[in-house]
């Protein structure tokens, strides 16, 4: 079985945790998966962590507070992978979901949007910038 490579259009890209507890969760996740950590300072969300397996980068995590998200219960998203935001954006409200975040670059990643399908269920869209 040949593997789809990451960030792939029409795949799972990415997972971000956003929490109330960093300290704790990074913890909790390193010792359950055996994943390290790198953090790094972001202008856009304050102090953003990166889970990796090895070196490869396997998922992020920031700060709840960072984001003015007091409030809102600590969740995992998933981030699906798409050639154009913007599109996937209108495609999304002709077929009955909603836009919870507008579309938005994040500088040297990509531009990305969170959405609901029909049922309310969120996802994130990425649109990731070439190398």
């Amino acid at each position: 079985m040949s593997e789809t490579p990451p960030m792939t259009p029409g795949t799972f890209g990415w997972n971000e945790l956003v929490t109330t507890d960093t300290e704790a969760c990074e913890t909790f996740f390193t010792e359950l998966m055996g994943w390290t950590t790198d953090t790094n300072e972001t202008a856009e969300a304050g102090l953003y962590t990166f889970f990796k397996q090895g070196d490869r980068p396997v998922g992020g995590m920031m700060s709840m507070q960072s984001l003015g998200l007091e409030g809102v219960p600590s969740h995992w998203m998933a981030y699906l992978t798409v050639e154009d935001v913007d599109a996937a954006c209108a495609k999304c409200t002709e077929l009955g979901g909603k836009i919870l975040m507008e579309p938005m670059d994040v500088p040297e990643i990509g531009r990305f949007a969170i959405i609901t399908d029909p049922s309310d269920a969120a996802v994130g869209l990425a649109q990731y910038f070439s190398p």
